[in-house]
């Protein structure tokens, strides 16, 4: 059965603060390979998603939503960024379902998820295209 369109527009969020500290910069760079960015104040692009993957699991958790997880595919992740995450930022994330459509037996669902300090400062901003498959028997 495919997912409810009514998801469109749905939030999850705001996460919870996430303190952004140089040794967490420096375990996230050290997890990628970036030399760059080990031992410093300032966070790899990526590393925005530490904060952005807490939104989505407030939504994979939602009932409501009807994903499991064992299904999902990751489709496509992109990000913007208004400025790199320096140690001592404080972030929430909030995420939004773009779309969901159905196609070819799968559906797509497109997320967005801003990450913010405190002030409401946006920082990033992550999309993500997620491929889900209802188990078949």
């Amino acid at each position: 059965m495919p997912l409810y369109p009514g998801l469109a527009g749905r939030t999850f969020g705001p996460t919870a603060p996430y303190g952004v500290g140089r040794e967490k910069i420096t375990e996230f760079a050290s997890a990628i390979g970036d030399q760059e960015h080990e031992d410093a104040d300032t966070a790899p692009l990526t590393f925005p998603i530490v904060a952005a993957f807490r939104a989505m699991e407030m939504f994979f958790a939602d009932p409501s939503v009807g994903i499991d997880l064992r299904h999902v595919v990751h489709g496509a992740q992109r990000f913007e960024q208004v400025r790199p995450l320096r140690a001592g930022d404080v972030v929430t994330a909030q995420l939004t379902v773009d779309s969901v459509r159905s196609a070819a037996g799968v559906d797509l669902v497109n997320t967005r998820t801003e990450v913010v300090t405190m002030s409401g400062e946006l920082l990033c901003a992550a999309s993500a295209t997620l491929v889900h498959r209802e188990e078949t028997s």
